[in-house]
């Protein structure tokens, strides 16, 4: 019961936020200012009025539709405010009331902005990672952080890497392989966690977006005339697997580079 009584307000909170975060998922890329005005509807423009903002409730009793034009609300919504909650929760399950839980919890609020954006966008904003490579390096010094030297370990070897494979990509298929976006959130992630776990996240996000390609390749002609796959997704869900499983991971690869 006591546990409830913390994972509740913090799971609300989630949800609070990850309403926020719709806004700048919406607003960012439109280049809309996000820091004034109230939420609108997107098909009507009408302001939606507090009741009709409450994260999760307000989309189900409204049916998932606007309440003055009845267009249907994307779903997308509801989906950013769960994720963002259940985020929360878990982090304070794992690392309980404490700096590395604010950390991971920032730093999950701002993959699931990235992920939505260049989903939809192709694009992943500055307004993101750059002061995201400062809050990393900040945050090392933090109970519990990675420290400063390894944070920016991973910055310099996150984007560096990432750079130096853009340049390479670039010469071989005589056009842009990478986004410069794509770069600079790598070196956000090494920020937030250190040089091993952004090399982690290089093999990982190369290993899940090639069988996630091929999958919507497969069910998608429109992706197959495009070609066109944001990556920032798939470093982002590698970036999860990091934080869950990156040191039970690399434990176990170092364990057997060395028993050979």
């Amino acid at each position: 019961m006591n546990e409830l009584l913390i994972y509740i307000p913090v799971f609300a909170i989630g949800l609070s936020i990850g309403s926020f975060l719709n806004v700048l998922i919406y607003r960012i890329p439109r280049n809309i200012r996000f820091v004034a005005g109230r939420s609108f509807c997107p098909a009507c423009r009408n302001q939606i009025p507090f009741y009709d903002n409450i994260p999760l409730v307000s989309y189900l009793i409204l049916g998932g539709r606007c309440r003055w034009c009845t267009q249907r609300i994307s779903v997308r919504y509801p989906l950013v405010e769960l994720l963002n909650g259940l985020a929360y929760v878990f982090f304070l399950w794992r690392y309980e009331l404490s700096a590395p839980f604010v950390i991971m919890s920032l730093l999950s609020s701002a993959l699931i902005v990235i992920i939505f954006i260049d989903l939809e966008f192709q694009i992943i904003p500055d307004m993101i990672t750059l002061p995201g490579m400062v809050l990393g390096l900040a945050v090392s010094f933090a109970p519990g952080g990675i420290g400063i030297v390894q944070s920016a370990l991973g910055l310099v070897i996150g984007g560096g890497v990432l750079y130096l494979i853009a340049i390479l990509g670039d010469w071989l298929f005589k056009k842009e392989s990478m986004g410069g976006g794509d770069i600079k959130m790598a070196a956000m992630l090494g920020a937030f966690l250190g040089w091993e776990k952004v090399v982690f996240i290089f093999f990982a996000s190369a290993l899940i977006g090639l069988l996630i390609s091929i999958i919507v390749m497969f069910f998608s002609s429109k992706v197959r005339q495009s070609r066109m796959i944001p990556f920032g997704p798939f470093l982002a869900i590698a970036a999860f697997v990091a934080i869950i499983y990156g040191d039970q991971l690399i434990g176990l690869y170092l364990n057997s580079f060395f028993r050979m």
